[in-house]
């Protein structure tokens, strides 16, 4: 069983477009846990809707650690509330999973909206360079895909850290297992943070975020003005 965990703030507009993509899926061995922040939209709605587990939030590293907590698969599967799975997601990811003998992952990224320069921004300010680094410098944003063994051991994410919690897992992960980037799929991520923040500024922010994991440790202050859930006027995560 694969146990997906999707931390929430008022998702009640992606939440759903996510949810969709993996009913669709040809896989059906998952149960899907809510870690929600207390949300005030329609977000539980959704979730008990759908009949989901529901556990409490937080940031981030907390809502994840807290589904963990409840989680009854051996792989576990976090992603965003803004993102969107393509088709046969399930069955390329645990095929290349075996068949590359990894104990944890990340993916490559595309926008869900189909506009050429966005595309063309992912693929050459994200994906190529975590292709590149992928032996010596592990990324997972938008969706991480663990053995639950292996999380165990580093004692799940650090729920000190401000920004990049699911890089740090997989740089202190791969210590007990084989991380790779997965090459037979990607996920469709929201461009909502760049919109709204300047794709510029977002840009640096992970550019400073990323040196500073490197030479300094994790970002575990406000330095760089982190916040979840400020999307449409305070009202998304």
């Amino acid at each position: 069983m694969i146990s997906i965990i999707i931390p929430t703030l008022n998702e009640e507009e992606y939440l759903p477009l996510l949810l969709a993509s993996i009913k669709k899926q040809d896989f059906s061995d998952y149960e899907i846990i809510i870690a929600d922040a207390d949300s005030k939209d329609g977000t539980l709605g959704v979730a008990k809707a759908n009949k989901l587990k529901v556990v409490p939030g937080g940031l981030p590293a907390k809502g994840k650690n807290n589904g963990v907590r409840k989680a009854k698969g051996d792989i576990l599967l976090f992603l965003d509330a803004d993102v969107v799975l393509p088709d046969n997601f399930f069955a390329k990811t645990l095929t290349e999973l075996k068949k590359r003998n990894l104990d944890m992952g990340g993916f490559g990224l595309l926008p869900v909206k189909k506009n050429r320069l966005h595309r063309f921004l992912f693929r050459y300010f994200y994906n190529l360079p975590i292709m590149a680094m992928e032996k010596a410098l592990p990324h997972a944003a938008a969706g991480i895909i663990i053995k639950k063994k292996i999380f165990e051991k580093v004692k799940g994410f650090d729920e000190g850290v401000a920004i990049a919690e699911d890089h740090d897992l997989v740089r202190r992960a791969r210590r007990f297992g084989k991380y790779g980037i997965f090459k037979s799929t990607t996920i469709f991520a929201s461009e909502r943070r760049f919109e709204r923040d300047g794709w510029a500024k977002t840009f640096f922010k992970y550019v400073f975020c990323e040196f500073h994991m490197v030479l300094r440790g994790p970002v575990k202050s406000d330095i760089l003005k982190y916040k979840f859930g400020h999307y449409r006027d305070g009202h998304s995560g």
